[in-house]
């Protein structure tokens, strides 16, 4: 054998040797990758209507507002391997990104699953607010026991999906006024907190204690602002979660409430998250989503401010980028993209 045909031999040997522990070696990372992309005024993988409202008149609405998402391989109990992590590096479309980037404290992706479904509900109740109070709607709000804190006062007194109704004999109908009412007490005073359970009006005096940090006092319970809607919004995404979808149903939802369809043919597709006074908050994975909204057809993509320097640098060929500050202003944004008249805030 020569030399040459030796030196050959022995590199093919490492070579396989490195693929045989490369495919063999978990690492502690995530491949993020483009998802699929749902269009809002359409209808989900059931044939159903994505978004559906009853009790009030709607307008026949048409074009896309597409939301887009992000998948994911890897996380604890299923870890990627080294070859498949310097494939994603090479790709152009896959971000590698640390594990506890998406499973924090060693979170299962079971967990993770959970707390993106939870998120998912909430976006979907801050987008219909959003979309109701941008509309002029009246909405109202109550203050609902989301959880309990084990040993605290609260704990065996109310349960999860009791509604807050007075705290001291003043009337709550939103966490803000629940808190500075508990800010007036001191450690070790009485509150006295009225609720319903199952539609049966009930009260309680609780001995409030000292907070984990011990700052201020409390009794407990955790709660949550909940809507009240004059009239029902159904979103029906099937198994999607997280909260980065909820520009988009606030969007559509103005759309079928609104004579005309807000896109005038144009496809429209987006990402950020809501809440329910309208703003506009940053989300992950903007890379893959643009590649996912442009392979869907997309040629505009809503973008929120904070990921504009990012989405800037990466942007794919053929995808404006139109800047997503409130929902107001996104409205007026597009108004002024389809019709070509005002300014159109933007990225670049």
């Amino acid at each position: 054998m020569s030399r040459r045909a030796a030196t050959l031999t022995a590199a093919s040997v490492i070579v396989i040797v490195l693929a045989i522990i490369g495919s063999a070696m978990p690492v502690p990372y995530v491949a993020l990758m483009p998802g699929p992309t749902s269009n809002t005024l359409g209808t989900n993988d059931k044939g159903q209507p994505l978004i559906r409202i009853d009790g009030r008149q709607t307008y026949p609405d048409a074009g896309h507002l597409n939301f887009t998402t992000v998948t994911y391989r890897g996380g604890p109990g299923g870890r990627i391997d080294l070859f498949t992590a310097l494939r994603g590096w090479i790709a152009g479309d896959t971000a590698i990104v640390p594990e506890e980037t998406i499973f924090p404290d060693d979170e299962s992706p079971k967990k993770v699953d959970e707390e993106n479904t939870r998120q998912m509900q909430d976006s979907q109740q801050s987008a219909e607010a959003a979309a109701l109070h941008e509309l002029g709607i009246p909405v109202t709000t109550r203050v609902v026991v989301d959880g309990i804190q084990k040993g605290r006062p609260a704990d065996g007194v109310l349960k999860t999906g009791d509604e807050i109704t007075a705290v001291d004999g003043t009337k709550v109908t939103n966490v803000a006024q629940v808190t500075g009412t508990m800010a007036k007490h001191k450690i070790g005073d009485s509150v006295t907190l009225a609720y319903t359970r199952a539609g049966k009006p009930a009260t309680t005096t609780l001995k409030t204690v000292a907070t984990p940090n011990g700052d201020r006092a409390a009794v407990g319970v955790v709660i949550s602002d909940q809507y009240k809607f004059p009239f029902k919004i159904d979103i029906s995404v099937g198994d999607i979660g997280g909260p980065s979808a909820g520009l988009m149903f606030s969007l559509a939802i103005i759309d079928k409430l609104t004579p005309g369809p807000l896109t005038r043919g144009t496809f429209i597709a987006g990402t950020g998250t809501i809440t329910a006074k309208g703003e506009v908050g940053p989300i992950g994975g903007i890379q893959q989503k643009m590649i996912a909204a442009r392979k869907a057809g997309a040629t505009v993509f809503l973008t929120p401010k904070d990921n504009c320097p990012d989405a800037a640098a990466s942007r794919p060929d053929g995808l404006r980028l139109i800047r997503a500050d409130t929902l107001h202003g996104t409205v007026q944004a597009i108004n002024a993209l389809t019709t070509g008249k005002g300014d159109v805030p933007t990225c670049e």
